[in-house]
C-alpha cells in the first residue's frame, strides 16, 4: 500500500523562501507600507490618548526617554501632528573591550480633532516622559447628554 503525500506545485513558494521574504519585509519596512526600525524591530508610534476635560480637549502622548527639544507639535485645521526623533546611546567598557550602541528613529503621529481648532489656544507641556497638549474645545463639539427612556 502506498502512503499519501501532499502534492506541491513547482511554482509554490518553499517554506524557506516564505521565511526569507517575511524577514526582509520586517527588516526593511516593506510590510504594510510603513517603515520599521531595524534596531527595535517594530514601528515606533507613541501611544496617544484623548479626552475632554473642563472645556478643553486634551491629547497625551507617551514619549519616554525622548528629549522634548526634539519634538514638534503642529495644528492644521482639524489635525494635530506630533513628530520628532528619538536617540539612544549606550557605551560599555570592560577591560580592553569597548562596546557602543546607537539607536535612533523618527516618528510621527497625527490625531484628528473634533473640529477646527484655534491655534492660539493650543499649549504643550512635557513631564516625566508624557507630552500633554491642551486646546479649547471647538464650538459645537461639546458632548451632550442624552437621556435613556424605557419603552
Amino acid at each position: 500500500m502506498r502512503a499519501l503525500t501532499l502534492w506541491r506545485s513547482a511554482r509554490a513558494p518553499s517554506a524557506l523562501r516564505t521565511e526569507f521574504d517575511d524577514l526582509f519585509s520586517r527588516f526593511f519596512g516593506t510590510e504594510g507600507g510603513e517603515s520599521r526600525d531595524p534596531f527595535w524591530g517594530e514601528l515606533f508610534a507613541p501611544a496617544v490618548d484623548t479626552e475632554v476635560r473642563d472645556g478643553k480637549f486634551i491629547v497625551t502622548a507617551d514619549l519616554p526617554g525622548i528629549d522634548p527639544k526634539s519634538v514638534d507639535v503642529s495644528v492644521s485645521g482639524d489635525r494635530l501632528t506630533i513628530q520628532g526623533e528619538r536617540k539612544a546611546e549606550h557605551e560599555e567598557t570592560e577591560g580592553d573591550r569597548f562596546y557602543r550602541e546607537l539607536r535612533y528613529g523618527r516618528f510621527e503621529r497625527t490625531v484628528r480633532l473634533p473640529g477646527t481648532v484655534d491655534p492660539d489656544t493650543v499649549t504643550a507641556s512635557y513631564r516625566n516622559g508624557v507630552l500633554e497638549i491642551s486646546m479649547k474645545v471647538p464650538a459645537g463639539t461639546q458632548p451632550t447628554r442624552v437621556p435613556v427612556t424605557t419603552a
